[in-house]
């Protein structure tokens, strides 16, 4: 093989791995973390904004993680939560 062979893999394939493909992969990826870490900054403005119109962000992130799951699931869950509350004398 040439020198321009070489180049010509190094370009397409390197051991076995596309290389262009690989690039293509990561810089998605990393393309993604980067809105990924937007979106997260966004979330937190709303989180403060509901802070100062006086809303507990504590419980507005238990009301989405409730809002996630199957009625049914989260009924139950009360109903345990208030039969333990009872038992405690709470």
């Amino acid at each position: 093989m040439d020198q321009d062979s070489f180049a010509e893999d190094d370009k397409t394939s390197t051991g076995g791995i596309a290389a262009d493909r690989l690039r293509s992969i990561i810089e998605r990826i990393e393309r993604l973390e980067e809105e990924r870490k937007a979106l997260a900054s966004d979330i937190k403005d709303i989180y403060t904004e509901a802070k100062s119109a006086g809303f507990e962000p504590a419980i507005i992130r238990q009301l989405i993680r409730m809002r996630k799951r199957e009625p049914a699931d989260v009924e139950e869950e009360e109903t345990l939560l208030d039969i333990y509350r009872r038992a405690l004398g709470m």
